[in-house]
């Protein structure tokens, strides 16, 4: 099946009191309308027009894409207009599915569901039951249960009113009908608008009958009007999320207080405690441990490795059996081999560390290449920027540096070496020997302690 899909995108969203477009409001760290995209991709469709209007370019310069056609709706008159205004750019050999943009977690099962209906209907529509149906467009069925009519709640009688089905806005019609009936839709209701469900009378006068698929889920068509139904919609997303890592044999201290704002590929035997969000792309291997309170973007982190709580670590690659934290921030571009130490109120910035290293306390590294077998001692940092420019230092194998150290790049310190504490490196330090540098340790013996005088 040829599929083209319109997502209505033009609307303003009064109600989240905001000067954003509603559809660039974000869930899960990406905007609504994001989403959507995403999902109708999974479909494969021939093509994809999103219909814009409040915000303008703002809408189509967060979401760009090849395979994205933008048509602007330049008057705001309703939803059978907006899709008037994409109406020419349709191909006539396709099924056209039509979504709105405040509507983020529908799902491609359900879509395609909705898409088969038009095989032997011309229209099928995505309806679900709600317990509070207010605001939504009610279905109206007749004696034999088939829809006779769409009515919005503003249009709505007393006993269509209590009517709990409703219309969610999501729409597969077959392109040729859409441009037959569209046309023929009037703005003879309350609002004055131009409603896109207008279409579903004008199929039934054209003595053809309505498909319909009943959403599994409520929440997949609930749509977003308000920042209190995106913060609800936001933990409905992360619960979800967290059930489906959960069969795949993730452990959590609590689902309900973790976030993923990207993709994960995730092993067994993973534990995740309080308060974790994951951003980006996400890779975690077997027998992983995140403590509380850690932020983690864009990073692989292979097999046994354990985070502490409350670390930060960004585009990072973390081999098997490392330890990191408590209180560690590791930084763009940085690389560490396996059974690598980090510790607390360590930073690592740009830096590869070999195997079985260690930087266990109070340290910075940045712009660094560290062997194997390297311990770095507490306070150690080393300088890479002078004010103008940032150098690399080097750190090879089975080195020892003392706490209390400054390594000013550019240096080389040679395997096996080892650095006094408290030392100043300017220059290279030769393999296997002992480098430090300190003043002369003194001891004054007439020195004597002021004493505060207690009459003052």
């Amino acid at each position: 099946m040829s599929v083209s899909v319109i997502i209505l995108a033009a609307g303003q969203g009064k109600r989240m009191r905001s000067q954003l477009p509603k559809v660039l409001h974000k869930l899960a760290g990406q905007p609504l309308l994001s989403h959507i995209v995403t999902k109708v991709r999974q479909l494969t469709p021939k093509q994809i027009i999103i219909v814009y209007g409040h915000g303008g370019a703002l809408v189509s310069n967060a979401i760009k894409a090849d395979d994205i056609t933008w048509v602007q709706q330049k008057e705001q008159l309703g939803t059978g207009h907006a899709v008037l205004q994409a109406l020419p750019y349709l191909q006539d050999n396709t099924t056209t599915l039509i979504l709105v943009g405040d509507v983020p977690l529908i799902n491609t099962v359900t879509l395609r569901e909705l898409l088969s209906t038009t095989t032997n209907n011309p229209l099928g529509l995505i309806t679900a039951n709600l317990d509070n149906p207010t605001g939504l467009g009610r279905i109206i069925r007749n004696s034999t249960g088939s829809i006779s009519a769409i009515v919005e709640e503003a249009d709505a009688n007393s006993d269509q009113l209590k009517i709990k089905e409703i219309n969610t806005g999501i729409i597969a019609i077959q392109t040729k009908h859409l441009k037959k009936v569209l046309p023929h839709v009037k703005n003879y209701n309350a609002q004055k608008e131009y409603y896109l469900t207008d279409i579903v009378s004008h199929t039934i006068n054209g003595g053809d009958t309505i498909a319909t698929v009943l959403a599994a889920d409520p929440i997949e068509v609930i749509g977003i009007n308000d920042r209190k139904q995106l913060s609800y919609l936001e933990r409905a997303y992360q619960i979800r999320e967290a059930d489906r890592l959960m069969e795949q044999g993730v452990s959590f201290c609590d689902p309900n207080r973790f976030d993923l704002r990207g993709t994960i590929k995730i092993g067994q035997d993973v534990y995740i405690d309080a308060n974790v969000i994951l951003e980006g792309e996400i890779t975690l291997g077997d027998n992983v441990i995140i403590g509380p309170n850690c932020y983690i973007r864009d990073t692989y982190i292979s097999s046994g490795v354990q985070i502490f709580a409350n670390c930060v670590i960004e585009e990072a690659i973390i081999d098997s059996q490392s330890k990191i934290g408590p209180f560690a921030r590791i930084r763009p571009e940085s690389k560490l081999g396996k059974q690598v130490h980090i510790g607390n109120f360590v930073e690592i910035k740009k830096s590869n560390i070999a195997d079985r290293s260690k930087i266990n306390h109070l340290s910075y590294i940045g712009d660094t290449l560290i062997g194997k077998n390297v311990n770095v001692g507490a306070g150690t940092i080393t300088c890479n920027y002078d004010g103008v420019n940032k150098y690399q230092t080097i750190i090879e194998d089975n080195v020892f540096i003392g706490s209390d150290t400054q390594l000013i790049a550019p240096v080389t310190i040679g395997a096996g070496a080892t650095i006094g504490a408290g030392t100043t490196i300017t220059k290279d330090a030769p393999p296997d020997k002992l480098t430090l540098s300190r003043v002369p340790q003194k001891t004054h013996l007439t020195w004597k302690r002021s004493i505060k005088n207690p009459n003052k």
